[in-house]
């Protein structure tokens, strides 16, 4: 599995995104407002919709799964409910901490003994705990802002998810979590850029 997008889709994209595509920034700004609003109430319910959802992938059979903690003021899909479903599993549920100094993420199991504290940034981390190498994790679901037919994403532009998802191993398991359909196509992919193989939300799953 290519975890990049390749040139031919790059070129692709930058002819035809002259006339339909949006660029990254533009669709950061367009869905920060839409995200802003959506009341407490959508958010839980889109949550468990998206969720169910996710029940119908064939997805379930695997070992380490690494699942990001919502940052509240941002809106995002509240992954509690597949933290639920994980623990009732006994799976490996593994999540993040981010170094803002040096844009890397590091890994760590999710036991009932891990602390979990917000950072200057409001994101929920473990203060510690045992690490999990990327190379380990076989699904991830991943965060976004926004996302095209291609499978390409928009996250918040630091670029944490797609350093960390090209030290995954092969065949890992991208999944998006959004409240809204895709878009055409986003103007300005980068070859460091790194698909998704899912996106699900409230009204169903889309494969890549």
């Amino acid at each position: 599995m290519n975890f990049k997008t390749d040139k031919s889709v790059l070129v692709l994209n930058s002819f035809i995104n002259y006339f339909y595509g949006m660029t990254k920034s533009d669709l950061r700004k367009k869905y920060k407002a839409l995200r802003k609003g959506l009341s407490s109430e959508l958010i839980d319910n889109y949550s468990i919709d998206i969720v169910n959802n996710l029940l119908n992938l064939d997805i379930w059979n695997y070992e380490f799964y690494h699942v990001y903690l919502p940052i509240e003021k941002h809106n995002e899909v509240n992954t509690e409910y597949i933290l639920n479903i994980l623990s009732g599993k006994d799976k490996n549920i593994v999540i993040s901490k981010s170094n803002f100094d040096t844009q890397a993420m590091t890994h760590y199991l999710l036991t009932d003994n891990t602390r979990i504290r917000k950072n200057e940034y409001d994101i929920p981390e473990p203060i510690d705990g045992i690490a999990i190498a990327s190379n380990k994790l076989d699904v991830v679901f991943v965060p976004l802002l926004a996302y095209d037919q291609l499978g390409n994403r928009v996250g918040y532009g630091k670029g944490f998810y797609d350093r960390f998802l090209s030290e995954c191993k092969e065949g890992v398991i991208k999944i998006g979590l959004s409240f809204f359909e895709a878009e055409e196509m986003i103007t300005d992919i980068g070859a460091k850029d790194v698909r998704l193989d899912y996106c699900v939300t409230a009204n169903g799953a889309i494969s890549f």
